[in-house]
């Protein structure tokens, strides 16, 4: 059955300022890929503070616009959304353990992201353990279509029609974000610079001394 969405081919610039990207495709140049909604985060590693940012692209073709958009989140910690202007944000907690289920925006009246466009949906959270975490996303339009983003890959490893965002948690852990492997690497290419250092200075010295005894013994030869 063919899908009552596609996706926005279009290449695109960035138009909104303070608090969420909104961006709008004005030449062709984006390919299918693009119409998924995606997560995507700097450095997330296991078990950190991470800020997740959820790429949703408009795909109505009747000209109906995105107006709301859930994630659930998978029992985190905690959570906290970006000022998102033209938009609210509120996010369910389970009363009993205070750990966050999901976050959902909601777009104020006449806004919305259109098959032209698409927003940036930010949240910081503390990552869970493990090596990957997925988010599963419901889309909601103006009309009343909802899509739910949520298919697992497929059993050969190809892609659904519907997949759900999820984020590798592979970031570094060392210090300012450098593993140990990294910083032993480069401790020892700068190594070998610090010892050559004294040698050089030993035979400048030298050098030094040998011309002031010569200078001396010809002013002595004068005298």
């Amino acid at each position: 059955m063919r899908s009552p969405f596609r996706a926005p081919t279009r290449a695109l610039f960035t138009v909104a300022g303070t608090g969420a990207a909104l961006c709008i495709g004005l030449a062709s140049g984006a390919g299918p890929a693009s119409a998924h909604v995606h997560a995507d985060a700097d450095n997330p590693a296991p078990g950190s503070t991470a800020v997740v940012t959820f790429r949703v692209p408009g795909e109505s073709e009747n000209g109906s616009l995105t107006t709301k958009l859930s994630v659930e989140l998978p029992d985190l910690a905690s959570a906290r959304t970006e000022v998102m202007p033209g938009w609210s944000a509120a996010i369910d907690r389970d009363k009993a353990s205070g750990s966050v289920r999901s976050v959902t925006w909601t777009a104020d009246p006449r806004i919305g992201i259109s098959s032209d466009q698409f927003a940036l949906f930010r949240v910081s959270v503390k990552l869970p353990e493990g090596d990957s975490v997925s988010f599963p996303t419901t889309q909601t339009y103006s009309d009343g279509t909802v899509v739910r983003w949520d298919q697992a890959p497929l059993p050969d490893g190809g892609e659904p029609d519907y997949p759900v965002p999820t984020l590798s948690l592979t970031g570094a852990t060392g210090s300012h974000g450098m593993d140990d492997h990294v910083m032993t690497a480069q401790a020892a290419r700068t190594a070998p610079a610090a010892d050559n250092t004294a040698p050089w200075l030993a035979g400048g010295a030298l050098t030094l001394a040998a011309v002031a005894v010569a200078a001396a013994l010809i002013t002595r030869r004068r005298t």
